[in-house]
């Protein structure tokens, strides 16, 4: 098959959607698939060019056989949300305007979040190839994910969103999500489920599989006596992770000067926690700002416990966060603070301890107890390990992803 896909962010960005597209579209080629994609120049999170590239009207570049096609956008932060909601529209703009004039495709696949790229996709589909399927990829619930944070409080513009969004499932000829969670909130909203399929995210096993601890990160923050815990990701407003500063705080009172926690990664909220972990004095506590996305899995690696968090809010009981898998791989035992599905499969697995989301009482205890017993946290990596190679290997669901793109092909044809 000819694959089409429009996708917001690409390698060699890190986030959990470039992360989850860069794998598929390289298992897909792998697999015989002519893959194209188009995307913005890199520049998340902090709406700065990556070194090598330019904001050019249109520029295309191969990576591991992937056709990828990047177009110019406005480029901003990855804050506010004015400045955003104009990236995402004039991506949405120039993504469909360059793909009039691709090869036809056999599919076009366009991901959210932000769903603006779902309806570029959508939009290509319809000016042009009115016969080609078209999936509408839901990784997040828009716009119940922006109301959920705070992000938008306009009214005339929420009623703007909502209405585009039942248009978009409306007209997509089928619906793929990333987790049961979101099944439910689909159907919430009038989608049958017989036009939703899921495929998880997952983990490439070569990639975190026998990787060495960074021992220069190590040595950099003086860890060689210390029982370290990370939270590696975008550091935005669903993360709520105000806990881990006062968890800090407490542990410093409470003389546990053994325990170094670490907030590793880029985001809205990222300049706002360091001030204040700098206002409080917590040393005990490290905000390292964005990494390239090569050196995650040394870091991961140099980490004794790892942490997922969102904040408490009961639309993100049916998230499924794609860091899990990454975590679990390295054989690290997870501090669940995210309920429903994720909490769900972490007890599945043995793969570590949960929490209530923004508790910080609770959080220190999960901390304190995997540190202070080696035994225990050997006993949730291995347990959370053999779980997610056992149901959540990439290169397994890109299979199923192709299944799904035949099933629906060859109604076409």
């Amino acid at each position: 098959m000819r694959i089409l896909v429009f996708t917001h962010n690409y390698t060699p960005e890190g986030n959990a959607l470039a992360s989850r597209f860069t794998a598929m579209c390289s298992h897909w080629v792998s697999m015989g698939h002519d893959v194209q994609v188009i995307t913005c120049t890199p520049n998340f999170p902090m709406g700065v060019l990556y070194e090598g590239y330019k904001n050019r009207f249109v520029q295309h570049e191969m990576i591991d056989g992937v056709d990828v096609t990047r177009v110019w956008t406005y480029i901003t932060p990855n804050k506010g949300t004015l400045k955003r909601m104009i990236n995402f529209i004039v991506y949405m703009f120039m993504a469909v305007w360059i793909s009039l004039f691709q090869k036809r495709p056999d599919i076009i696949i366009g991901s959210s979040p932000q769903f603006f790229a779902a309806w570029a996709g959508l939009l290509s589909s319809r000016l042009r190839w009115r016969r080609i399927p078209f999936i509408a990829e839901i990784r997040d619930i828009w716009p119940d994910s922006i109301v959920a944070v705070g992000a938008m409080k306009s009214k005339k513009a929420l009623a703007v969103i909502y209405w585009l969004e039942k248009l978009l499932y409306k007209f997509a000829t089928r619906i793929v999500t990333v987790g049961p969670g979101y099944v439910e909130d689909l159907k919430d909203k009038g989608v049958p489920e017989s036009k939703i399929s899921i495929v998880p995210n997952g983990v490439d096993k070569g990639l975190f599989i026998g990787v060495a601890p960074d021992e220069g990160f190590r040595q950099r923050y003086n860890l060689e006596d210390k029982i370290s815990c990370g939270y590696i990701g975008t550091i935005g407003m669903a993360s709520g992770l105000e806990v881990v500063l006062t968890a800090a705080e407490r542990l410093k009172e409470q003389g546990r000067n053994d325990i170094k926690l670490f907030l590793i990664g880029e985001g809205a909220e990222r300049e706002t926690l360091q001030t204040e972990a700098e206002k409080r004095g917590l040393d005990n506590l490290v905000l390292t700002g964005m990494v390239p996305k090569t050196q995650v899995p040394g870091i991961l690696a140099a980490m004794d416990i790892c942490l997922v968090h969102l904040k408490k809010k009961p639309l993100f009981a049916r998230v499924l966060p794609s860091k899990i898998f990454e975590m679990a791989a390295m054989r690290k035992p997870i501090i669940m603070g995210v309920e429903g599905f994720a909490a769900k499969l972490i007890q599945e697995a043995q793969g570590g301890i949960c929490i209530e989301p923004e508790n910080a009482d609770e959080f220190i205890d999960a901390l304190c107890q995997l540190a202070d017993a080696p035994d225990l946290r050997r006993f949730y990596g291995n347990h959370g390990y053999d779980y997610v190679m056992t149901h959540y290997d990439r290169t397994k669901l890109a299979e199923q992803y192709i299944d799904v793109m035949e099933t629906l092909v060859g109604r076409f044809d």
